[in-house]
């Protein structure tokens, strides 16, 4: 099972989310090729309601600890309740570019 699956299913099993989106981003930062290091999640579930951003950060952070302990370095976190993500007309914002590794903003 990859670490992308792993994520999948531990997030699926806690929130039980009206959308989940898992991306892993590596392929974009300074890493070997093939790395599950990076990830974005969109997390859009009915237990973050009355929770604000740090509130339900901190919930997914328990429920990935084993991953962010290991193989994961990175994880942009985009967390909704059902009536946000539909205010939001179902988006979230993409990722920047990575200017880590010696890149610079003009590559």
């Amino acid at each position: 099972m990859t670490v992308q699956d792993t994520i999948e299913r531990q997030l699926r099993e806690h929130f039980a989310p009206v959308h989940l989106d898992v991306a892993n981003e590596s392929n974009q930062h300074n890493v070997p090729a093939n790395s599950e290091t990076h990830f974005r999640v969109v997390l859009v579930s009915e237990q973050f309601e009355g929770l604000r951003k740090v509130g339900r950060h901190q919930q997914v952070y328990q429920v990935l600890a084993s991953q962010l302990a290991g193989p994961v370095h990175a994880l942009a976190l985009h967390t909704y309740t059902p009536a946000e993500w539909q205010a939001r007309q179902q988006e979230a914002p993409g990722s920047p570019a990575c200017l880590g590794g010696g890149r610079t903003a003009a590559e």
